[in-house]
C-alpha cells in the first residue's frame, strides 16, 4: 500500500500535515522537509525545481507515495507546473503532485474577498503566481502583495522576539492599501497568527493554509477514489528532513505541538 507525501522547504508544512492527519486520521503520511536548502525564497527557479524534483522522486521511489502535496508556495510557483507537465507525466503518470496556490485562491473567492493582501516570500511575490492564477479565476479581484524575506528564517531559528517589529514593517504597506483580508502565502506563516492579532482589526479575515489544504485534500481524495484506495490506513506518519540540528528539532516540536522523531535523508 502507498502513502500521502507532504513536501516543504522546511518545517512550516508540519502545521498543514497536522491538520490533514486530524481530518484523515487513518491515512498514512510521510513528511519531507528540505531543511538543508532552507529558505527557498531567495533561490533561483532552477534551483527550486531541482530541489523539488529530487524530493518528489525520493517520495515516489523510496516512500511509495501515491500523491504528493507540495506544501510550499514558493516551490508551487517555481516548480509545480513544470513537474506536472514534464517529469511526472514521463516518469510517474499514474501518480499526482498537487500544490497549494489554487486551493487558497478558491477559498479567497468563496469568502468574497475583494482586496486581499498577500504576505509571502520574495521569490513568490516576484513570480506573481497568485495574481496570474487569480486573473484566470476572477479578474475582478485585486490582490496586494508584500515580500517578507525575514519571516521564515526567524520562525525556523527561534526568532520570536523580533517577529512583532518585523511583521509591523511588512504589514504596514498592505494595510495602507485598505486590504479586506490577508492571505498567509507561506506554510510557515500560520505560526504568526498570535502575533497578527496585534496589527489586524478583530475579526479580520486571515486565510491560512493549514485551515484550507486539509479540506481540499479530503475533497480531492473523495473525487479520485482510484488514488484514495491505494493509500494504506494505519494512522502512521514518517518525518524526513535533509538536515537535522537541535534547533530544527526544537522548532519542529513548537510548530507541530509535540516532539517528533525526525529522520535525516540524503538525496
Amino acid at each position: 500500500m502507498m502513502r500521502i507525501g507532504f513536501f516543504d522547504s522546511g518545517l512550516g508544512g508540519l502545521m498543514i500535515l497536522k491538520a490533514a492527519r486530524q481530518m484523515l486520521p487513518r491515512h498514512d503520511f510521510v513528511y519531507f522537509g528540505d531543511t538543508l536548502h532552507l529558505p527557498y525564497g531567495g533561490r533561483s527557479n532552477d534551483a527550486i525545481y531541482d530541489y523539488t524534483q529530487a524530493a518528489a522522486e525520493y517520495l515516489f521511489r523510496s516512500e511509495d507515495c501515491a500523491l504528493i502535496i507540495v506544501a510550499c508556495n514558493t516551490a508551487s510557483a517555481a516548480a509545480l507546473r513544470r513537474l506536472q507537465q514534464g517529469w511526472l507525466a514521463e516518469h510517474f503518470p499514474e501518480r499526482r503532485i498537487l500544490g497549494v496556490v489554487i486551493p487558497t485562491l478558491e477559498v479567497t473567492i468563496e469568502k468574497n474577498c475583494r482586496r486581499p493582501g498577500l504576505l509571502a516570500t520574495e521569490r513568490l511575490v516576484q513570480s506573481q503566481i497568485y495574481q496570474i492564477e487569480l486573473q484566470k479565476l476572477n479578474p475582478e479581484i485585486q490582490i496586494f502583495a508584500a515580500a517578507a524575506p525575514l519571516l521564515v528564517p526567524l520562525i525556523e531559528n527561534d526568532g520570536g522576539r523580533w517577529l512583532p517589529e518585523v511583521l509591523k514593517h511588512y504589514l504596514s504597506p498592505l494595510l495602507a492599501e485598505n486590504i479586506d483580508s490577508l492571505i498567509l502565502g507561506c506554510t510557515h506563516y500560520p505560526f504568526l497568527r498570535p502575533y497578527l492579532r496585534e496589527f489586524l482589526p478583530e475579526g479580520f479575515p486571515v486565510l491560512s493554509q493549514d485551515e484550507i489544504i486539509p479540506g481540499k485534500l479530503a475533497d480531492y481524495l473523495a473525487r479520485h477514489p482510484e488514488i484514495d484506495e491505494k493509500i494504506s490506513r494505519n494512522g502512521l506518519t514518517k518525518y524526513l528532513v535533509t538536515d537535522i540540528t537541535s534547533n530544527y528539532t526544537k522548532t519542529a516540536a513548537e510548530i507541530y505541538g509535540a516532539s517528533l522523531d525526525l529522520e535525516k535523508v540524503v538525496l
